[in-house]
């Protein structure tokens, strides 16, 4: 049994799985940020209220099993697949940031030529290793609430990442320079530059217009705004199993656990794009530590701030990993004791697919996109919600009583939610203005 301080920093850590490129500065402003992240949090804490009030009921604390209760095998393969899905991609941008950005962690601090080619500037070896080494053992543990201690260094590595965002907005003016020296690299850079560009001093100037904040912007990554912000807030499919090991469980704590986890991530979210966009403005790219290399590649601070992302984001699979395993096993093993080689054999088969698809994978807002529109809203919206409806007896309260008409609106929310932002991901793709087909 966990105590809750250990169950507060898991549920927080599973929090951070966009936090490292920062996307919700893609909704380009300040009054449709706060809303967003505020509307998507607040929905996030009821659905938790729904799924712990189920659970009450009828004493179960697997999300696949409410599933079961409620629709039987149809509904707990729905709430398996969803899991699976979900984790899978959550675990797939994580390693993917590991593939992208550690092979330039070790260029900037070991000053190597790109074209050395060696194998620890490769990407691919690089996540690989990783996997082996790190990520593999710590999936092993047999009990998710081990890894309190790695989730609490991870929030604690997100922690300085966000306190770098924010120094640096006083540090960095904008218009900035971009950074320019005679190497061929950067002087292909610089024939490169759009009209938004000048030149000062032999430095590309980012035009003054671009520095004044927008109250509301609609562009073509309006589409996957929405979709990444819930893919950033599911939670739901670790709060059970938190539930279950928590010492002397309650209803009331795990709720205030969860309140607090998506307080958390909600302030640090809001507080890392908001700083992100001031400093930018409209010049921030979709991955907010890019857009600081393009003033200074080398500089330490960020350097540093990249490497603990690295940290955080390593640290976080493992716990990604076991509601996947638990959902496998839920569907294909089901009423089998414990057993070590089910239990490692899931993580290897697991860990070696999302490698595979990490190395092949263009880049990740495609996985956020998707992933974002179709699982998230079933987990936070959907699934809690008919779950509540089915399982709460209608003698105690009936269908059109107040609780089940809000659980029904809510159902329907995300419906209406998952259709729109599919659409309009489709519409993105199929005009070729999305760069999730290509590049940033």
């Amino acid at each position: 049994m966990v105590p809750i301080t250990a169950g507060l920093m898991i549920l927080t850590a599973q929090l951070l799985r966009t936090l490292s490129s920062c996307p919700t500065v893609r909704a380009r402003s300040h009054v449709s940020l706060m809303f967003l992240l505020t509307a998507v949090a607040g929905l996030s804490c009821y659905s938790i209220h729904l799924l712990l009030k189920s659970s009450g009921i009828v004493g179960i604390r697997s999300y696949e099993q409410l599933g079961f209760r409620a629709f039987g095998i149809t509904g707990k393969m729905a709430a398996g697949i969803a899991i699976t899905l979900q984790n899978i991609g959550a675990m797939s941008s994580y390693l993917y940031i590991v593939k992208s950005e550690f092979p330039l962690v070790l260029q900037a601090f070991l000053k190597a030529d790109t074209s050395s080619g060696e194998w620890y500037l490769n990407g691919n070896y690089l996540v690989v290793l990783v996997s082996l080494s790190v990520i593999l053992p710590l999936a092993l543990m047999k009990q998710l609430g081990y890894l309190g201690y790695t989730s609490g260094f991870s929030l604690s590595c997100m922690v300085f990442f966000l306190s770098a965002v924010i120094y640096k907005k006083f540090q960095i003016l904008c218009p900035f320079e971009e950074f320019s020296s005679n190497s061929t690299l950067a002087q292909a850079h610089v024939a490169n530059v759009t009209v938004n560009h000048g030149y000062h001093n032999g430095h590309v100037m980012v035009d003054d217009s671009n520095c004044s904040p927008q109250m509301f912007t609609i562009n073509t990554h309006t589409a996957y705004t929405i979709p990444i912000l819930a893919f950033a807030f599911v939670c739901h499919p670790e709060v059970l199993p938190i539930y279950t090991e928590l010492r002397n469980p309650t209803q009331r704590k795990m709720q205030h656990i969860s309140n607090i986890s998506i307080l958390i991530m909600y302030t640090m979210y809001f507080l890392a794009a908001l700083f992100g966009y001031l400093t930018f403005y409209t010049n921030v790219e979709a991955e907010l530590l890019h857009t600081y290399s393009r003033i200074d590649p080398y500089d330490t601070l960020i350097l540093c701030v990249r490497l603990a992302v690295l940290t955080a984001v390593t640290l976080t699979v493992p716990i990604v990993l076991f509601p996947v395993r638990r959902a496998i096993q839920e569907m294909m093993f089901p009423n089998k004791t414990f057993n070590w080689i089910r239990h490692v054999a899931i993580a290897v088969i697991l860990l070696t697919f999302i490698n595979i698809l990490v190395i092949f994978a263009p880049n990740i807002l495609g996985i956020f996109g998707i992933i974002g529109a179709t699982s998230a809203p079933c987990l936070i919206f959907i699934f809690p919600a008919v779950f509540y409806i089915r399982i709460v007896p209608k003698d105690k309260e009936p269908m059109r009583s107040t609780p089940k008409i809000f659980a029904a609106c809510f159902a329907g929310l995300g419906m209406l939610f998952m259709i729109m932002s599919l659409s309009f991901i489709i519409i993105d793709w199929t005009t070729g203005s999305s760069s999730a087909l290509g590049g940033h």
